[in-house]
């Protein structure tokens, strides 16, 4: 498989992306959220509007560089495969919204201390897509893993279709049960720390255990996310910087929309169609046209189909009982 951006060759440029992730970070714990507080529902939009765009201007960047290295017509693919991508992996991670609402309410996490759980949940996620994405890409080398990859999503959307909603329970995680056998968890917070000294002994609090389950259930969430890109394109930079530019977005799109999330009821459909229509691209389509299923034909159905049932949601919403003290 012939790569426009092999790792031996742009080396260099994940190191730089890696750089200015870690960058990004810095600044937005050491400067912007250096004091613990509530994340309001304007900062909130201001960096969800900031991460888009940064998303766009590297995307409009790539398309240049790709245009006058190889020409404008792979340029024009590999932008809208960054896209599509981005899209992709965005949308999938309402999924992620939905357990950081329930775990947050689960261990009564304070709002101040919210942005902090989801700052090192980020970092850890970077660092598992990261490990997925490159054992995808090796994976990738092999024709057959398309198969089985492209099934993997077909299954997957089906169940999302017909399964009811999980419950979640992080006292039932398994990890979690482990961590504890080893690690004394305190029965209260103790501020924003993770881990406290007392005595002699290292004590976890609670804030720490929130923040292991989130990220074990990033690690199941990328099971799905990483191979839905790889079946949109074969470039492992690409599935690499669009993944990470949506994950970093996430924090903030948590606190703009958690208030509103219930109302996007419907969406898991959209979200189950998308995942079985990249497992039939992978399996089937792309071989039927020739090696690439055209990737503005993937770009138009995947985004129509999620604005499609982001619509029927907020045109049918759900009446929820209202509760009456007796």
């Amino acid at each position: 498989m012939e790569l426009y951006f092999p790792f031996s060759e742009y080396w260099w440029f994940y190191l730089g992306f890696t750089f200015f992730v870690l960058l990004m970070l810095a600044l937005d714990l050491g400067v912007f959220h250096r004091e613990a507080h509530e994340v309001s529902f304007k900062e909130a939009t201001i960096w969800s509007i900031v991460w888009v765009l940064l998303a766009m201007l590297f995307n409009l960047i790539l398309y240049f560089y790709s245009s006058a290295k190889f020409g404008h017509a792979v340029g024009k693919e590999i932008s809208l495969e960054f896209l599509a991508g981005y899209i992709v992996e965005k949308s999938l991670s309402v999924d992620n919204i939905f357990v950081f609402v329930v775990v947050f309410s689960y261990f009564a996490i304070p709002a101040k201390y919210q942005h902090r759980v989801l700052f090192y949940g980020i970092i850890g996620a970077l660092v598992f897509r990261a490990i997925f994405i490159a054992a995808g890409a090796w994976l990738m080398q092999f024709h057959w893993v398309a198969y089985i990859f492209g099934a993997f999503l077909i299954v997957t959307g089906i169940k999302l279709i017909f399964s009811p909603e999980k419950e979640i329970h992080p006292e039932k995680n398994p990890v979690i049960r482990l961590f504890k056998k080893f690690v004394p968890v305190t029965a209260e917070f103790r501020g924003q720390n993770f881990f406290v000294r007392e005595g002699n002994k290292i004590f976890a609090t609670p804030l720490f255990i929130a923040l292991l389950f989130l990220e074990m259930t990033d690690v199941i969430f990328a099971v799905d996310s990483v191979p839905a890109i790889f079946a949109l394109t074969k470039e492992p930079m690409i599935v690499f910087t669009s993944n990470i530019f949506a994950i970093l977005g996430l924090r903030a799109m948590y606190f703009m929309l958690a208030g509103m999330i219930d109302r996007f009821h419907y969406l898991k459909y959209g979200l189950a169609v998308v995942l079985v229509f990249v497992g039939l691209k992978m399996i089937w389509l792309n071989d039927a046209f020739g090696g690439k299923f055209p990737i503005t034909w993937s770009l138009g159905f995947i985004a129509s189909v999620l604005m499609l049932s982001v619509l029927i949601s907020l045109l049918f919403p759900v009446k929820f009982e209202k509760v009456t003290e007796e």
